[in-house]
């Protein structure tokens, strides 16, 4: 009688399961580190304001909002216009600063709005229809309210600008708009 052998092909299978034993966590590391997935959400980072310009009997009247989510700004306005004519400002809580700026002189908390700045344009000819077209542009920028070591804020004085928010967006009557008078704003 013949005996067999099973000994060796024990002895190789054996083999063969324990090298696939120890290579299956490398392989199953693989497949559960590298996943994609679809789909997201927008982040905005920072605060967001707006700017609302209307333009009547030669003066714009400018209001900026602060967007309700948003953190305490301080914001400053300068407007320009064409060299033949000047812009005269004017408005509660606006206070003129030596860089040519207008500073609104109190914190816009989220939600909030600054009181009406107007700008008023001087040196319009007798007969507006015979000048020519002209555009005053309004820029506007916000910066986070800091704070001192005791907690109260720091004035509209003492904030550095260096770190601007946002000059955020523009809505208003039109980008050009034609008066009754004949000008444009």
């Amino acid at each position: 009688m013949r005996k067999r052998r099973y000994y060796p092909g024990v002895l190789a299978l054996a083999a063969a399961v324990t090298v696939a034993y120890a290579g299956i966590g490398t392989a199953w590391s693989y497949f559960t580190t590298y996943a994609e997935a679809a789909g997201g959400y927008t982040i905005r980072l920072g605060d967001r304001t707006e700017i609302t310009e209307d333009f009547t009997d030669w003066t714009k009247h400018v209001v900026i909002a602060n967007e309700e989510s948003s953190s305490p700004v301080y914001i400053r306005v300068r407007a320009f216009c064409g060299s033949q004519y000047t812009i005269v400002y004017s408005g509660e809580d606006w206070i003129q600063g030596s860089d040519g700026y207008y500073y609104y002189n109190a914190m816009v908390n989220g939600g909030g709005t600054t009181k009406p700045l107007d700008l008023r344009i001087e040196g319009i000819p007798e007969d507006p229809e015979s000048m020519e077209s002209f555009n005053v542009v309004v820029i506007y920028e916000s910066t986070p309210v800091k704070h001192h070591e005791d907690g109260t804020p720091y004035s509209v004085q003492e904030t550095d600008w260096s770190e601007i928010l946002d000059t955020g967006s523009t809505v208003g009557t039109g980008e050009t708009e034609t008066t009754e008078e004949g000008g444009e704003s």
